[in-house]
């Protein structure tokens, strides 16, 4: 049962998470969202949330069949006064959670990503759910190169197939290791042209050469120049030209880059006359275009010309219904005739919270972490890489010590006796984040002295 202790906490967090948007602002109609099953694989499956109120359990609205999961366990409620959806357990016998924090009967709001657990069971909860035409208009986009179920997964894959048959130039938005060299792969293979793809990272380019790697140049054309050479664009002549991190390519570069998609020709250093291309060019950048205009790295004039298709790239956190079949998907190609090591509840919610912010770079090192251990052994919570510390975990504001101020982190208590966990752990119910708050320390922290002490039943 839960203490008196952690239900305040958990009535100070709900009350700082239900929107107080005003009247005029709310949506008068439930915009209907998904709760997609995600773990375990074998009961994955999407959920539709229509109407004002819909109960997943064994025998719910929804079912949800699983020995953890009672016959109604959770239901999703439409707050016009708060304009959000709210999850709240159903007095179920073990439990709900809402992003690592434990549900009571007091529902709380739910977010676009939140993660849900349902005893041993996690879902994902999308806001809104597929977008309208589900996958229409992404049939010729292989799913096998830009996989997923996630929603905004299936609106890139509408993207890329409108804006495929089109020669004008693309602009890819996508943070580091979100996938936007698949993105142009895909994009080129759907083009029809007959020419290659000619790859380059424009932040490799050495800017004493740039002009030159780029438009080529003539034999002799400055020291060093021993044979005259093509350059990306002619080399990429019939098909296109990725250009990834544009905004690193110098200013003065920029513009001639301008002119030679404009003009469709290039002038080669040391040639006196321009010479005719037939290239699609696509862009791509790790930064928002408007603050990259703004802070200098990128002309407002070539952004223009760049964005007549702009793709988004959404980061990993933000489609978390594909985590785990990533994971499975760069074993696979990296092991083939090999098996991941199965992974328990506790470190797949873990692994759904966190924030990711290499993306699809940092689950391939995950991988290799996890590769090197038994393929039959369980990996716990504990067993997880140190690295994944650093880079921290997405956790609702005022969850747990990690969003505490300064002055709350300097005042934290000092390190408890065994007896003084347990007393804390038996009056917060085991709940991990009302631990941190009490001891004013991270989460991390607080299972490593469940670990340590010998506790069960953390929550």
């Amino acid at each position: 049962m839960l203490g008196p202790a952690e239900r305040r906490a958990n009535a100070r967090w709900n009350d700082s998470t239900v929107s107080k948007l005003s009247p005029s602002r709310l949506p008068a109609v439930a915009p209907g969202g998904r709760l997609a099953i995600v773990f375990p694989r074998a009961l994955a499956a999407g959920f539709r949330v229509e109407g004002d109120r819909v109960v997943f359990g064994r025998h719910g609205d929804h079912r949800v069949v699983h020995p953890t999961v009672s016959r109604a366990h959770l239901a999703i409620t439409w707050s016009t006064e708060a304009g959000k959806y709210l999850a709240q357990d159903l007095d179920s016998h073990n439990g709900s959670a809402l992003d690592g924090i434990v549900l009571e009967s007091q529902p709380r709001a739910l977010g676009d990503g939140s993660v849900l657990r349902l005893g041993e069971v996690l879902a994902v909860w999308e806001q809104g759910g597929e977008p309208d035409g589900g996958d229409r208009g992404a049939g010729s986009v292989a799913t096998d190169a830009l996989p997923g179920q996630a929603a905004r997964m299936v609106a890139l894959r509408e993207a890329i197939g409108r804006a495929a048959a089109d020669p004008a130039p693309v602009l890819i938005v996508g943070e580091t290791g979100s996938g936007k060299e698949r993105v142009a792969r895909e994009l080129h293979r759907l083009s029809g042209r007959t020419g290659a793809l000619v790859s380059i990272n424009c932040a490799a380019l050495q800017p004493s050469l740039v002009e030159s790697e780029l438009f080529g140049h003539s034999r002799g054309a400055f020291t060093g120049a021993h044979e005259a050479q093509r350059g990306l664009f002619r080399e990429a002549n019939g098909g296109s030209l990725f250009l990834d991190e544009i905004g690193e390519l110098p200013l003065a570069l920029q513009a001639k880059l301008l002119r030679a998609i404009q003009e469709r020709e290039v002038q080669p250093v040391g040639v006196a006359d321009p010479v005719a291309v037939d290239v699609r060019v696509l862009a791509a950048t790790h930064r928002k275009p408007s603050e990259a205009i703004a802070a200098g790295f990128l002309r407002e004039d070539l952004y223009a010309r760049l964005s007549l298709w702009e793709l988004h790239v959404p980061p990993l956190r933000a489609r978390r219904i594909d985590l785990h079949d990533w994971l499975v998907r760069i074993h696979r190609a990296w092991r083939p005739t090999g098996t991941l090591p199965p992974l328990s509840t506790d470190t797949m919610e873990t692994l759904l919270l966190q924030r990711w912010p290499l993306n699809l770079r940092a689950v391939e090192r995950l991988v290799r972490d996890l590769a090197a251990r038994p393929p039959d052994r369980m990996v716990e919570r504990r067993d997880l890489p140190r690295w994944l510390d650093a880079v921290g975990a997405a956790t609702p504001p005022d969850a747990c010590v990690s969003t505490l101020t300064a002055p709350a982190l300097e005042a934290r208590r000092p390190l408890p006796s065994p007896d003084e966990f347990a007393t804390a752990f038996e009056q917060l119910g085991g709940n991990v984040c009302a631990l941190a708050r009490h001891f004013g320390r991270e989460r991390r922290q607080i299972y490593r002295w469940i670990e340590a002490y010998g506790k069960r039943g953390a929550r």
